[in-house]
């Protein structure tokens, strides 16, 4: 994902004395894995990826059937030999019909036909062998592109385009001559957009803290935007994660930033997209109680083009990043959440009821009412395994009381954050993915990089995140106890942190399944096909240079999950991140999201090449002999 100066953040990094400095030099990794014990220790599969490389024990992955790739700092998507990579839509391509076609000068209208900005997690849901829908976060804009004016003095209509040009959209794809393609004629064909109407479910759903003064029943909000990656259920709906909602808001006077504002990023100036001056809802001296209102996991039915989404506040609210949804044994229904904030914590949901397959009514609201758990990890001091809890922000229970400052269920969700804070949640490295194994065992989460750990007091570094200041970011595992996801304790490891070997020889260098081969830097997209690869996105420093030289461009890899092995599979155009996948239903069909190419005027013109402006794509990857991709 994205956070808005994300990218600023990340060159602050170079600027800094190296990172070696934070890390005793003498520490060497494999030494320091050594003297952990990691070696053979835990079990989470045949042995950890880190324990066989340390043993020089690594099997070479069978999984994995493709060569990989260099790195690359070419405008364009590269892709290993016997694959191609085709566009299926862009930013501001037609969805309907009558829509008009992309200009860099559409106005707000136009923008309501067309596919939105800054793609991101997507879902593929199959209706036939040929028909099918693609569901896809439009996650925010890039002013110096989405207006010929850059940004400067917005008008209403700029602001109508913005907010038009967020939220998602809902595409029918159909298959042509063995390639599936965008069918303008679709009649399940949607935007759901920053102004779309939605109901507000659970716990929060009513609470004064929703009310404004356009909706005095706190169920009615208008939007979704900043949405961030994603989930699907198994009932056939659609999870969108609001992410970044807070720098879309500001001040027209001078207002209190109380704690809850603060801890939520909230501030009396926005992020540059200028809402508030022609939407009071973003105008929180105007409309206090907006932001409350945001930062949500969202619930849509993509096959019903009538029906209201939902946003699910027993999810809890915060940063959203993505929710991975599984079924347990049992039937209760669990999803994992990061919150992706640097210093912020992992969570789990789980559901009251269970779910009932093939009885497509009993499921629909079983996001509606839950129990939503934060992770707390322990392990010993200089390991990078151990085991972890999963504390209940329940009213009433773990000091979540009006005398600590929460008055109902209500305020635990709508303060997610603060709550987790209270019971002494685990801070993370940002939080970012999370995906589930096909074994339904083991669970993986990116953290992607956290420049303030062992800074500020809030977030001290910790046996899950070891790295004083950490510009690479690592994954992070976890076993639930038994098998049971419902269980409130866990095993955890590392399955791997990031680096460069090429510059470093102490723990900067990574863990010994990082070669100069398959370097990267901030893993941001997590997922698993049916085989059990796993596929990581990027989102991090591009520059190629200093600590991040070898790198190249953002980029995607696969990994073996198994032996630890991980490769290259794809690289992306200049200044962009790559992010959101999707598979066909037989995996020879992938879908990969390139958000944000040629970011704060970096020289890029992808997809269209020329002089044209670059624009956000979603790809599609197929294998020129028709196989499964990966395979």
């Amino acid at each position: 994902m994205s956070e808005y100066n994300q990218h600023n953040d990340q060159r602050e990094l170079d600027a800094e004395p190296a990172f070696n400095r934070f890390i005793d030099a003498a520490m060497n990794r494999r030494n320091f894995l050594r003297a952990t014990g990691a070696a053979g220790s835990v079990a989470f599969f045949a042995a950890t990826p880190v324990a066989q490389a340390v043993a020089g024990s690594m099997d070479k992955s069978t999984l994995m059937g493709f060569k990989a790739i260099p790195a690359s700092t070419a405008d364009t998507i590269v892709v290993p030999e016997g694959y191609v990579a085709e566009r299926l839509v862009s930013w501001g391509d037609p969805l309907f019909a009558n829509s008009p076609a992309f200009s860099q000068s559409n106005d707000s209208k136009a923008q309501e036909m067309q596919y939105g900005d800054n793609t991101d997690g997507m879902t593929f849901f199959p209706i036939s062998d040929t028909r099918a829908v693609l569901v896809a976060n439009n996650e925010y804009t890039n002013n110096e592109y989405l207006y010929p004016h850059q940004g400067k003095n917005i008008s209403a209509d700029d602001v109508r385009k913005s907010q038009a040009a967020h939220g998602v959209s809902i595409i029918e794809l159909v298959k042509k001559d063995g390639e599936w393609q965008v069918n303008v004629e679709g009649r399940l064909n949607r935007k759901l957009t920053a102004y779309t109407e939605m109901e507000m479910t659970g716990p929060a759903a009513g609470n004064d803290l929703l009310k404004t003064a356009a909706d005095a029943s706190g169920n009615k909000i208008l939007g979704t935007y900043n949405n961030c990656a994603n989930g699907q259920t198994p009932w056939g709906t659609y999870l969108t994660c609001e992410e970044n909602f807070n720098g879309y808001f500001a001040a027209s006077k001078e207002v209190e930033l109380t704690d809850e504002y603060k801890r939520y990023g909230v501030k009396d100036k926005d992020w540059g997209y200028d809402w508030w001056k022609h939407d009071d809802r973003f105008d929180i001296a105007k409309t206090p109680n907006e932001p409350n209102r945001f930062g949500w996991v969202v619930e849509i039915d993509p096959m019903n083009p009538n029906s209201t989404p939902k946003k699910r506040s027993a999810l809890g609210r915060f940063k959203h990043e993505n929710a991975a949804l599984t079924i347990n044994d049992d039937g209760h229904v669990v999803v994992y959440l990061g919150d992706d904030e640097r210093g912020e914590h992992l969570y789990k949901f789980v559901s009251k009821n269970k779910y009932k397959p093939g009885v497509h009514t009993s499921n629909l609201n079983l996001l509606e009412e839950g129990t939503l758990y934060v992770a707390k990890l322990d392990g010993k001091e200089g390991e990078i395994k151990g085991n972890g809890e999963w504390i209940e922000l329940t009213f009433g229970k773990n000091g979540l009381t009006p005398e600590n400052g929460f008055n109902s269920q209500a305020e635990v969700m709508i303060f997610a954050r603060k709550a987790a804070t209270h019971v002494g949640a685990t801070t993370m490295d940002r939080p970012e993915w999370v995906a589930v194994h096909p074994d339904n065992k083991h669970v993986f989460c990116t953290l992607t990089n956290n420049k303030y750990r062992g800074v500020r007091d809030t977030q001290p570094v910790n046996v899950a995140n070891p790295r004083v200041k950490n510009p690479y970011g690592h994954i992070i595992r976890w076993e639930p106890k038994n098998g049971d996801h419902t269980a409130t304790t866990f095993d955890w490891d590392l399955f791997v942190m990031a680096g460069n070997p090429e510059v470093h020889d102490d723990l900067m260098a990574g863990t010994p399944n990082i070669n100069k081969d398959n370097m990267f830097n901030s893993p941001d997209g997590l997922g698993f096909d049916a085989a059990g690869r796993m596929w990581i996105q990027t989102d991090g420093k591009y520059s190629n240079k200093d600590n991040f030289a070898g790198m190249g461009n953002n980029q995607m890899l696969c990994a073996d999950p198994k032996t630890g092995e991980i490769r290259r599979f794809l690289t992306g155009p200049i200044a962009c991140e790559i992010t959101g996948l999707a598979f066909s239903p037989d995996h020879k069909t992938m879908f990969v999201g390139v958000q944000h190419p040629g970011e704060d005027l970096a020289p890029s013109h992808f997809p269209d090449g020329g002089d044209s402006v670059p624009r956000s794509t979603v790809m599609r990857i197929t294998r020129k002999d028709g196989g499964v991709i990966g395979a």
